[in-house]
């Protein structure tokens, strides 16, 4: 993300005595200029400067306006590219606008004319930019819940309804997806926010461990035991209590656990008294528990007491488009943490994440960044950091050139209208419904969403009618 007043603009145009004139115009308000009088020159000066906008000549010899454009869109997504053209090509141009150019002007270009558009598509990339910065600070304070897709858009929608009931909460998911994340904003959505929120893994513990650190137990109850020690389901009182891999639990404890959710009683180990509880549970597995029922592995009725209402996550294969944001968002808290900043992701790097299956999902992804991040030697990512299970997934014609990290990770426009806290993201909407002239479809493709979440956000600001 631009961080500087500081304006740069990219003129690519094979006549030499426009582009001067061109260049005299913008310097004189302000901007550096990089030209260019190729499309292959235009793109090789890529890795020596990062544009915040692009004015590109639609007809030139070799590579045209158009797939200029497109070539600049796929390395700096989000970057205004206006398009310039003879007048009696206009029509092109309204076309071109279609396909994702921010505007046209006609050659030669009028210098008011000039300097109105070009600041226009800077006003707009730093719009981008500011939402996706505040999408992203949200995000953090949010706890960490990442992403725009509908999945998760589904998931934050089931916590803000379930977290203020008292009801169990059964979180389903792959491991590294993020069950945890979703326990702790079910707890923070709660009535009981302000008492604790304790966590058991059925997984890490033997079984006779893991009955009393559930539900506690009494001086002399085994040897070793010279002391009562309250179990969790007690520490939780009068707040949450979360069962991580739960599918995992021995079956004699899922009897115990069924009558402390029906009963609201534990017993610890060694008493004859049992103890009152008042605590909320939540559950989450990355087994079919389904199946387990089925299968007599888990018993059916703990599992419909569990399941009130179950939360899905879907795996990160299944929800490529948040990848942009999620790359983002680690980045900044890996760089944090180790002390290094990483301002630059190469097209090849960016490639092998979206081309990558995910079996280990956000986890995964958050150790390979970490693993680059410890190997970088220079505030870029290229292909060479990389794992093996990655690297073979760019495509050799990849160009390696750098891109800012806020445009090369997609972190913008997708991302911004996720929220509708402030009047910038409406007017992010609104200009991209003019860019297309109102085509919801191609809107919905430009800005990275769905018809559906075009459509809920076109009545959520009042736009149906545009």
């Amino acid at each position: 993300m631009t961080t500087t007043d500081e304006r740069t603009a990219l003129i690519v145009d094979d006549e030499p005595a426009h582009r001067l004139m061109v260049r005299a115009v913008l310097e004189d308000e302000g901007w550096t200029v990089a030209d260019a009088e190729s499309g292959d020159k235009a793109l090789a000066l890529l890795g020596k400067t990062q544009p915040h906008v692009a004015l590109v000549d639609m007809k030139m010899p070799g590579m045209d306006g158009l797939t200029l454009m497109r070539e600049l869109h796929a390395r700096m997504p989000g970057l205004p590219v206006v398009l310039l053209t003879a007048f009696g090509s206009v029509g092109s141009a309204v076309d071109a606008m279609k396909q994702g150019a921010f505007d046209y002007l006609t050659k030669p270009a009028d210098n008011e004319e000039l300097k109105a558009v070009l600041e226009k598509s800077y006003d707009y990339r730093r719009l981008i930019e500011e939402n996706a910065r505040l999408r992203a600070e949200r995000t953090d304070q949010g706890g960490g819940i990442i992403g725009a897709s509908p999945g998760i858009a589904r998931v934050r929608e089931l916590i803000e309804q379930a977290g203020p009931s008292e009801a169990t909460v059964l979180i389903l998911g792959e491991s590294g997806t993020g069950k945890e994340l979703v326990a702790d904003g079910l707890h923070r959505a709660s009535t009981r926010s302000r008492k604790p929120l304790i966590k058991v893994n059925c997984a890490a513990l033997p079984a006779d461990l893991l009955e009393s650190e559930l539900f506690g137990y009494m001086k002399g109850a085994f040897t070793g035991a010279v002391k009562d020690k309250p179990g969790r389901f007690q520490l939780a009182s009068g707040g949450t209590l979360f069962l991580d891999e739960i599918g995992d639990m021995p079956s004699h404890l899922q009897a115990k656990l069924l009558r402390a959710l029906q009963e609201k009683i534990v017993e610890p180990l060694g008493s004859v008294k049992p103890v009152e509880t008042d605590v909320r549970v939540l559950a989450a597995t990355n087994r079919d528990l389904r199946a387990d029922v089925a299968s007599g592995r888990f018993r059916e009725d703990l599992y419909y007491r569990l399941a009130v209402l179950e939360i899905p996550i879907p795996p990160l294969r299944e929800r490529l488009e948040d990848l942009p944001l999620l790359t983002s968002f680690l980045l900044r808290k890996l760089g944090q943490k180790n002390h290094k900043e990483i301002r630059a992701v190469s097209p090849g790097f960016l490639e092998a994440l979206n081309r990558h299956n995910w079996p280990g999902n956000v986890r995964e992804l958050e150790n390979v960044l970490e693993r680059a991040l410890i190997l970088a030697r220079s505030d870029t990512f290229g292909p060479d950091l990389l794992p093996a299970q990655l690297a073979g997934l760019v495509s050799k014609n990849a160009c390696a050139v750098p891109g800012d990290i806020q445009s090369a990770l997609l972190a913008d426009a997708p991302h911004a209208l996720e929220s509708a806290m402030d009047d910038a993201e409406r007017e992010t909407l609104v200009r991209a419904l003019d860019t297309y002239a109102g085509h919801r479809e191609k809107t919905a493709d430009a800005l990275g969403i769905s018809r559906r979440t075009l459509q809920y956000k076109l009545k959520k600001y009042g736009l149906t009618k545009r």
